[in-house]
């Protein structure tokens, strides 16, 4: 598998779905389980960076990702978020979408749906703090913060399970 890009960050093993132009990987910081991204090939800042191609193949594959991520999980229904730019959350200056399965019953934001979104903005600063730190090779977050990074091994364990769902027909 070629190496895969996140920003600067390596990604290669936390990836489950490749199509042309596109990439899906698990999340460093799920904030609910099965939280995803999905992400262009191309490392570019914001969606309107993306040539036709590259945001028809980024379409095709939200649709192909989500369906799978929500049948996963046990998910009723989805978040499909993106932050574009700065001023909009964006903190890791790489076009990506959330993936974010929701249920009916034991969603933790059932009754508050508007609160995933700072929840999001969250988990996407404590990844930032490590790109300004100028050390791209790993992600390291500050526990601290109080959200707790998952291992590579944890990662990788779900990306192969989650790469298992899809077939020759939905990749």
């Amino acid at each position: 598998m070629a190496n895969l890009l996140f920003s600067t960050f390596p990604v290669t093993n936390q990836s489950f779905y490749r199509a042309a132009k596109t990439f899906a990987i698990v999340n460093l910081m799920p904030i609910v389980p099965g939280h995803v991204l999905v992400v262009p090939n191309r490392v570019v800042p914001r969606l309107s960076d993306l040539d036709d191609e590259e945001l028809g193949c980024l379409m095709r594959s939200l649709k192909r990702v989500g369906s799978v991520v929500e049948k996963a999980y046990g998910g009723d229904s989805l978040t499909v978020a993106l932050q574009d730019g700065v001023a909009a959350g964006q903190t890791v200056p790489h076009v990506h979408f959330h993936i974010i399965p929701r249920k009916n019953e034991g969603d933790p934001f059932k009754d508050r749906n508007d609160m995933i979104y700072p929840e999001i903005e969250r988990n996407e600063r404590a990844i930032e703090s490590r790109l300004n730190q100028g050390e791209p090779k790993t992600i390291q977050v500050d526990p601290s913060a109080g959200m707790k990074p998952r291992t590579q091994e944890d990662m990788e364990k779900e990306a192969t399970w989650l790469r298992s769902f899809f077939t020759e027909e939905n990749s």
